[in-house]
């Protein structure tokens, strides 16, 4: 079978996935299930995979689906129900109202600054479903709440989780971390800078909403990009999209009580400080178990690290123990934490396990719909149809391709839901295609990361998180054709700076 037939026919599940959730508007925890048996039909039968094989492929995504997409999910959720049931939210909104109540600023603290912080710290999720849950909190339209989180949600994830995607991708390709960091950092630059101008857009409905908030969107983009580009030269992968999260944190909210004061609620009851750290206690703790184990402090990193099984689960030529971390897993810290947490605020173990139970409920349709794309996204990458759709789009594009080398990135992030497993994918072949081109293969990475994130937009398993965390399952297609069309344009505009930037800054 010829290589185009191939690409048509691996196409197949990716182009259903986007025509049931967009156009028939078909919920994802009946249509990702389907696509799924799609999926595996066609890998046993065009791409010879071995029945054994793809259901185990399978089992192997569902393992990571469970352990630790879904328990991180589950525990972002949590630690805001527990917020709710100890009226700790109320206080919350009272502070933010504080700061202002006008809901372009609050788009830029809570889904921007707050999200990216998020990101920067746990990813898996926790920077969609935590800020989107505040958001309709406060008042927001839930499935705005979800939308807005969602394209906030884009380029943080390249340094998230404490930079996983990007040294992952180094690992892969056999490239220098730093390097990578750096071209990384100069490719997302405009559109950190860009992105708030757009949420601030898009929260009043108008091109017309940013006048007047020119000054807090640009010094929101700016104390973002700046100090994430100069921790992306000089320190790596780990610290860009933290440092540059607080620092946008920081600034936005000094800016807004400085420059936007008469938007602030005259009305609000004013919380104390004790108030105030009692009703952010849940997250304020998630951050610190968090931070505490991440890769910055080795020791306790090393300590939760150590508590682990490795199973083989996939039984097919490239298969490697799957590890399953029981504490170092963001999920595992974020429930301790906000087990704390809500102790802290007063509510009963009994209260707490309560709480957790009814989370538990609530997330199952979300479950389905994750646990399908996961293991979709198994079989697609285990069974050859991924590097069958990336070998023609190589062939057809030549000198050009880096014009579609961020469509690489985002089609992997669409497929898996997860940056880092979008460059585990495609990182190597980007790499590969840079050197047979004579371009540089950093600058070639760096767009797959780029255009990684794009792919968070308008990632099925993305959008189930954003339904979970809002209470709005079923309606995942409606959310996916509002993100769509601005997953088009940043792709584009990635695109181009992939293909004309380069050698301005030194990756001929």
């Amino acid at each position: 079978m010829n290589n185009y037939l191939l690409f048509l026919i691996a196409l197949i599940p990716i182009v259903w996935l986007m025509v049931s959730l967009g156009a028939l508007k078909i919920p994802g925890q009946k249509t990702c299930p389907f696509t799924l048996v799609v999926t595996m039909i066609l890998a046993i039968i065009v791409w010879k995979m071995p029945i054994f094989n793809a259901i185990t492929a399978a089992l192997e995504g569902i393992a990571l689906a469970i352990w630790p997409i879904m328990i991180v999910i589950i525990a972002a959720v949590f630690t805001y129900n527990i917020t709710v049931y100890t009226k700790s939210m109320d206080v919350i909104k009272k502070m933010m109202t504080g700061i202002t109540t006008d809901k372009r600023i609050l788009v830029l603290i809570l889904a921007w600054a707050f999200g990216g912080f998020m990101e920067a710290i746990a990813g898996f999720g926790t920077a969609v479903a935590i800020p989107a849950s505040i958001l309709a909190g406060l008042g927001f339209d839930p499935v705005f709440a979800a939308i807005i989180c969602l394209i906030a949600n884009t380029t943080p994830t390249a340094f998230g989780a404490i930079g996983i995607p990007v040294t992952t991708l180094a690992k892969v390709a056999n490239i220098s971390v730093t390097q990578l960091s750096y071209a990384v950092g100069l490719q997302l630059v405009i559109l950190i800078v860009i992105v708030p101008v757009v949420l601030v857009m898009l929260t009043g409905k108008s091109v017309k909403a940013i006048k007047g908030f020119w000054g807090i969107s640009l010094a929101s983009g700016i104390s973002f990009a700046v100090p994430q580009l100069l921790a992306a030269k000089y320190l790596g992968a780990e610290l860009p999209a933290i440092l540059g999260s607080v620092c946008c944190m920081i600034v936005t909210i000094a800016v807004a009580k400085i420059f936007y004061k008469d938007t602030a609620d005259k009305q609000a009851e004013k919380v104390s400080t004790k108030e105030g750290i009692l009703a952010w206690m849940p997250f304020i703790l998630v951050f610190l178990f968090v931070i505490l184990s991440s890769a910055l402090f080795p020791p306790i990193n090393k300590a939760l690290s150590s508590v682990k099984t490795s199973v083989l689960i996939y039984s097919g030529k490239g298969g490697a123990p799957y590890t399953f971390n029981w504490l170092s897993n963001p999920g595992t810290l974020i429930i301790i934490a906000t087990f704390i947490g809500g102790l802290i605020q007063g509510a009963k173990i009994t209260e707490i396990v309560g709480v957790l139970g009814s989370t538990f409920k609530q997330m199952y349709k979300s479950a389905i719909t994750i646990i399908a794309i996961v293991a979709l996204a198994k079989i697609m990458g285990y069974s050859g149809m991924i590097k069958s759709i990336s070998v023609v789009l190589v062939a057809a594009t030549g000198r050009f391709y880096p014009l579609i080398a961020p469509i690489i990135g985002a089609l992997g992030t669409f497929v898996t839901g997860s940056d880092t497993s979008a460059n585990v994918l495609f990182g190597g072949l980007q790499v590969e295609v840079a050197k047979s081109l004579g371009l540089n293969p950093y600058w070639l990475a760096a767009a797959n990361t780029g255009g990684a994130t794009a792919g968070k937009m308008i990632s099925p398993q993305s959008i189930a998180v954003a339904t979970a965390a809002t209470g709005l399952v079923g309606q995942e297609g409606k959310i996916l054709n509002s993100t769509l069309k601005f997953c088009i344009v940043y792709v584009i505009v990635l695109g181009i700076i992939a293909y004309f930037a380069g050698p301005i800054f030194g990756f001929n």
